[in-house]
């Protein structure tokens, strides 16, 4: 089956490859500012299906579109990208010895129907001093990754215990996937 991927994450491409899954990449953009009173639950699958839909819109398509939004809460708080080194370090101070929720949602847009799926982990970090948080910072890694880490690489070294999938925390949880594209 051949779909399309409203993404242009390498990540997300990458997980497609490894369950054999062809896909076309029509990245779209779309405003992904929270609405007042929304719970991050819904922030997620709103963007999923907003994306699909965006990407339907602009492609008028006969293909399945699949959509993807991941998201990190911690302390009440949504994990975002780092601003800059300070803004990392921040959050990486937080999720120091503590957990956090990695949510991805997926939206699958095909024939006027849109279906979704929502996949919740729980990230255990180890404790990480200041030293390794300016070490890390350093590779380049954290910048443009929500919460500052990246799970398939070496921020993979902080992360003591998960509870879930591991694809969902990278941002395209494959059993999820495969629910909704055999459902079609």
């Amino acid at each position: 089956m051949k779909i399309i991927l409203a993404s242009a994450s390498p990540r997300r491409g990458e997980l497609l490859n490894q369950i054999g899954i062809e896909y076309q990449s029509h990245p779209v953009d779309i405003d992904e500012s929270p609405r007042k009173n929304e719970s991050t639950e819904r922030l997620v699958q709103r963007l999923a299906i907003e994306k699909v839909q965006t990407a339907y819109q602009q492609l008028q398509t006969d293909l399945p579109i699949l959509g993807s939004d991941t998201l990190g809460w911690l302390d009440k708080e949504i994990l975002v990208k780092p601003r800059d080194f300070e803004h990392a370090r921040s959050m990486l101070r937080q999720m120091s010895n503590n957990i956090h929720q990695i949510m991805t949602a997926v939206a699958i847009y095909y024939q006027g129907k849109v279906t979704t799926a929502l996949n919740i982990n729980q990230v255990y970090f180890r404790s990480i001093s200041d030293e390794e948080i300016k070490a890390y910072w350093e590779t380049g890694e954290p910048q443009g990754k929500a919460g500052g880490y990246a799970i398939q690489g070496r921020g993979a070294l902080f992360v003591r215990h998960i509870e879930g999938s591991y694809s969902g925390i990278m941002g395209l949880p494959l059993y999820e996937v495969g629910q909704l594209l055999n459902d079609l």
